[in-house]
């Protein structure tokens, strides 16, 4: 199919940041959508199958509007992901007026990107515990950690708690350099670029300083008794049931508790059941435990980040791996 598409009014500087140096963008939306894309001044010929060729045209139309000023390409990947996501977009037109989450971050764009991401996020609003599973990319642990900053700047929370395990990928704590703090750092450095992303650097700086930011290991929460805080449990498929158990149970008086993980992506000695895993079994119909369940449809990183996932889970249904 061909399909023709004219910007009107034609607006060159916008053009020129639509179709980015020497045109990369434009080759970038080719591979992505697998169409071949041609221009003559504001005039494009989009070459392809129709369901692409429909979707190529309507991405050249929101990224034109949009380009006012230069696109980054972290924003061309978000709209490509959108745009090769077979799920309607989950603001704007396709949401119900009144029912869009807005977070107070230092990203004022902040919002859910897919159905699954905008009903997780109401799930975390309005459940006291909040468990997302689903592959890398997803936005699991940088919502809720939006999720945590929102509440913490409401007032709503007194402290932001953010854990995990300190599981290796086929490697060991005791080959890194440093005490133990430095050995346990690189494991949590997500969480921080999250925080930095949501909060500036000066900002989480202070408050660690004034004890309303923690990052800690999990092994750090046995005995403890978290009221009042927003706690995080990160890539919880490297938990043990009994780890899970104790994390869960640590939960305090006007506490908000979300746990994320992949259970595709376990680095647990064989033979070793997840605690991600076990509470999926034993909690599902737990009242005040929410569950979402992402797929590769929600990624929200490169595109070629969503064929790997999908080609892998064609693989697991395979038998072959």
């Amino acid at each position: 199919m061909i399909l023709r598409h004219a910007f009107i009014p034609l607006d060159n500087e916008r053009l020129s940041h639509l179709c980015g140096a020497t045109d990369e963008h434009l080759r970038i939306i080719e591979d992505a959508l697998g169409v071949k894309l041609s221009r003559r001044n504001e005039s494009f010929r989009i070459e392809g199958p129709k369901r692409e060729a429909e979707r190529a045209a309507a991405l050249l139309q929101r990224l034109y509007e949009r380009a006012s000023r230069p696109i980054p390409a972290e924003a061309l990947q978000l709209a490509l992901a959108e745009a090769t996501s077979d799920n309607p977009p989950a603001t704007g037109e396709g949401t119900p007026p009144g029912d869009e989450v807005v977070l107070h971050t230092r990203r004022a764009d902040l919002q859910g990107r897919t159905p699954n991401q905008m009903q997780y996020l109401r799930h975390i609003l309005s459940h006291d515990i909040t468990f997302g599973l689903g592959p890398a990319g997803t936005g699991k642990t940088f919502l809720a950690v939006a999720c945590a900053v929102d509440a913490l700047e409401r007032s709503q929370v007194q402290r932001i708690i953010l854990t995990r395990p300190a599981v290796e990928a086929g490697e060991r704590l005791g080959f890194l350099p440093g005490d133990l703090t430095q050995k346990v750092d690189p494991y949590l450095r997500p969480l921080y670029d999250a925080l930095y992303d949501l909060m500036g650097f000066d900002r989480v700086t202070k408050a660690f300083e004034r004890a309303t930011l923690e990052i800690a290991p999990l092994a750090f929460m046995r005995g403890r008794t978290l009221n009042h805080a927003f706690v995080i449990l990160d890539e919880a498929q490297n938990t043990t049931p009994e780890q899970m158990k104790m994390f869960l149970t640590r939960i305090g008086f006007g506490s908000k508790c979300v746990v994320t993980g992949d259970t595709s992506q376990i680095d647990l000695p064989k033979g070793m059941t997840s605690g991600l895993v076990d509470a999926e079994r034993v909690l599902q119909r737990v009242r005040g435990i929410a569950m979402t369940r992402f797929t590769a449809a929600d990624v929200v990183r490169h595109p070629l980040v969503a064929r790997i996932v999908q080609a892998y889970e064609a693989a697991d249904a395979r038998g072959e791996r």
